[in-house]
């Protein structure tokens, strides 16, 4: 198993891989202020988050419980900046949506500059043959609230290519998050 290059990436995005894809690494915004970077790297592909927010609140109580997931336990928000309350959490989903070939898995890690401020991205895989958004988690670990920025870098992509095709992939066995399409809370 190797991890993938950038000639790899911009090829295979060519193949519908990414879309919208950012063939290089882009570090200013429309009006030329420096954003966090998104775009293709030497070994992954740098994700954005869409505007599209799910910001958690605890105002009803709730038992956090996966098998049986309380919607109202978020508060909906569409803007460009998002306030993570302190030692909270947040879901969004990529601006790019994913076509993840057979023979690739491929693992999401948080940018350093939302590490280096106490707000972790979640390590998740997506599978060989899945589709669809990202939908990303943002802890804020920290006793202050803690900003994220729609349209700018937030994750990496790391493409790994098995020298053996899966037997069985995440679309042949009809995975509940198939071809998700904006933020996407627990299923069972």
């Amino acid at each position: 198993m190797s991890i993938k290059s950038d000639r790899w990436i911009r090829r295979m995005a060519g193949q519908g891989m990414i879309e919208p894809f950012a063939a290089d690494q882009v570090r200013t915004g429309k009006d030329g202020q420096r954003i966090v970077s998104y775009g293709t790297s030497s070994y992954g592909y740098d994700v954005r988050c869409a505007s599209e927010f799910k910001i958690f609140t605890n105002i009803n109580s709730t038992i956090v419980d996966p098998k049986n997931f309380e919607s109202g336990t978020f508060v909906d928000l569409t803007a460009e900046v998002c306030i993570i309350p302190p030692n909270s959490f947040a879901l969004a989903r990529t601006v790019e949506y994913f076509r993840i070939p057979r023979n690739v898995l491929t693992i999401c890690l948080g940018k350093s500059t939302y590490a280096r401020c106490g707000i972790i991205v979640n390590v998740t895989p997506l599978e060989p043959e899945w589709e669809g958004h990202v939908t990303l988690e943002f802890s804020n670990t920290t006793p202050l609230p803690a900003k994220i920025y729609a349209n700018e870098g937030v994750a990496q992509m790391l493409f790994l290519e098995s020298d053996e095709v899966c037997e069985t992939s995440y679309k042949d066995r009809g995975g509940k998050y198939q071809g998700q399409r904006g933020v996407t809370l627990p299923r069972t």
